[in-house]
């Protein structure tokens, strides 16, 4: 498993980053969006969550079952009713994670990245489907789309900051797999990478957290 950007124990038997999936309910549709240079409360708000859903987040210890995420957990929503967002900071960098994919359009990165931020979004849906949104000062300026995605081909196009993120995320090889081909769980990799959040739970623990519903 050649990652060169995640320690030991950072990542499932699957490749996904361990506190991703450890956050996610048992079938993941799901978001994790990195921004560089705001507060988590700001990130939430600029994704549309109203400012007084915002709550200090202490994470349980476990989820209630398969289908309920520990941001939703922790949030008391029934599972399929609402979205749950998590949001902190490491460094200079906030993450939102979504548990349900509510906060992907075609604008969410843009206006993360806007007055001249850096931010990018990863989405693995229950379908597989899977890509990755870069943007900085409110513009898309990658987006990559895991299906097309030839890692020995295309990295050499992308912008410096970014390659250097998909090259720290390397590769998950499965047998169905062609050579160059990118597994699904890439693009949560890159994210972190990106970000510096090559984490455990524990770790993520440890942070100020910050939580609210969205739909």
């Amino acid at each position: 498993m050649p990652t060169p950007g995640f320690p030991p124990h950072t990542l499932d038997p699957d490749g996904s980053p361990i506190w991703i999936s450890a956050l996610a309910t048992g079938d993941p549709n799901h978001i994790l969006h990195v921004v560089r240079g705001i507060e988590p409360a700001e990130a939430l708000e600029a994704l549309g969550v109203k400012p007084a859903l915002i709550q200090p987040c202490r994470l349980p210890d476990r989820k209630p079952d398969a289908w309920t995420s520990l941001p939703g957990a922790a949030l008391g929503i029934a599972p399929g009713t609402s979205a749950a967002l998590l949001s902190g900071r490491v460094g200079a960098w906030t993450f939102v994670y979504d548990d349900s994919g509510a906060t992907y359009d075609d604008t969410a990165t843009e206006a993360l990245s806007a007055q001249g931020r850096t931010a990018a979004t990863g989405l693995y849906t229950i379908n597989a489907d899977a890509s990755l949104t870069y943007a900085v000062d409110g513009q898309v300026v990658e987006w990559v789309d895991v299906d097309d995605l030839d890692l020995d081909k295309d990295l050499a196009d992308m912008p410096a900051e970014l390659r250097a993120a998909f090259e720290a995320a390397g590769t998950v090889e499965e047998e169905d797999f062609e050579p160059g081909e990118a597994d699904g769980d890439v693009v949560m990799r890159a994210a972190c990478a990106l970000a510096g959040l090559a984490l455990t739970l524990d770790d993520v623990r440890d942070l100020p957290l910050l939580a609210a519903p969205l739909g």
